[in-house]
């Protein structure tokens, strides 16, 4: 595959994706995919799954987690409720996790991707328990031959390598969403980039404006169609190459609830990347 291809956010059955017949449609090679609901990660599925990427010409490079009960109405509420840190779901998530995990082996694809969630203080007992059963899950995902991405946004950049650097296990890696550290408020998307960036395997190319400073933080920030936010595209895809970022340019809009929309941004957003690709080289 060359040099940033074009790829786009998907799902199978369920989550904030474009449809899979969007993704042929506007002739797509490769998706960041949103694992499909629990009772369909079956092998059967994985087979219509990959018999509809063939016949649509599209590969997975990151099949992405999702759990029951996640909630992104609120940043609080985000906080309660999503990935593996709620204390009161953290062991039954990371033994769902692994479902995602053999799922992703059936459709032959060797990156698994999470948002963790708001990773606690290291000097608390839930941080230390997070390392242990973070370290537990990607021996799991190492033993299945894939590499596990964290997705960017609720953590800064440093607390984000704290835990990385935490946790200790060479194939835990980064999946960089610009957007998301306006979104959650916390940090400059292209300061933070630059000091992960020797982490970052796969990246969103979504856009966003921040929220008002004295909310930020604490209140969302409004995400936007590609090119008309504050992370600033181009500056963003010239540091992604300084760092020598050659993956997918996978565009996300999480607007699901207006899919004629959401599939004319994303048809937009292929046109501002593939200008910007060639612009810069």
């Amino acid at each position: 595959m060359s040099t940033w291809p074009i790829g786009v956010f998907t799902s199978i059955d369920d989550g904030l994706g474009v449809h899979l017949d969007v993704v042929k449609e506007l002739q797509i090679p490769t998706v960041h995919l949103h694992c499909p609901l629990p009772e369909n990660r079956t092998e059967d599925h994985a087979k219509a799954y990959l018999d509809k990427a063939a016949d649509a010409g599209f590969e997975a490079s990151v099949l992405f987690s999702g759990f029951a009960g996640e909630t992104y109405e609120s940043i609080q509420r985000t906080a309660e409720t999503v990935g593996i840190v709620p204390e009161g779901l953290r062991d039954a998530r990371a033994a769902e996790y692994r479902t995602v995990s053999d799922f992703a082996k059936h459709i032959g694809c060797g990156v698994v991707g999470m948002h963790v969630g708001f990773v606690p203080g290291r000097d608390t007992d839930s941080y230390k328990n997070l390392i242990e059963v973070t370290q537990t899950l990607l021996d799991y995902v190492k033993d299945n031959g894939q590499n596990m991405h964290l997705e960017t946004g609720q953590e800064s950049a440093e607390h984000l390598l704290e835990f990385i650097g935490d946790v200790d296990r060479d194939n835990l890696f980064i999946n960089f969403d610009p957007a998301n550290m306006i979104l959650y408020g916390t940090g400059d998307p292209i300061d933070a980039l630059k000091k992960v960036g020797h982490l970052v395997r796969s990246i969103h190319c979504k856009d966003a404006t921040w929220a008002a400073e004295d909310v930020r933080g604490t209140e969302w920030g409004a995400e936007v169609p590609l090119g008309e936010g504050d992370v600033g595209m181009e500056t963003y895809l010239r540091t992604l190459k300084e760092l020598g970022y050659e993956g997918p340019l996978t565009i996300e809009r999480e607007i699901a609830h207006d899919p004629v929309r959401q599939k004319a941004d994303i048809g937009t957003a292929v046109s501002l990347l593939e200008e910007l690709r060639a612009k810069i080289g």
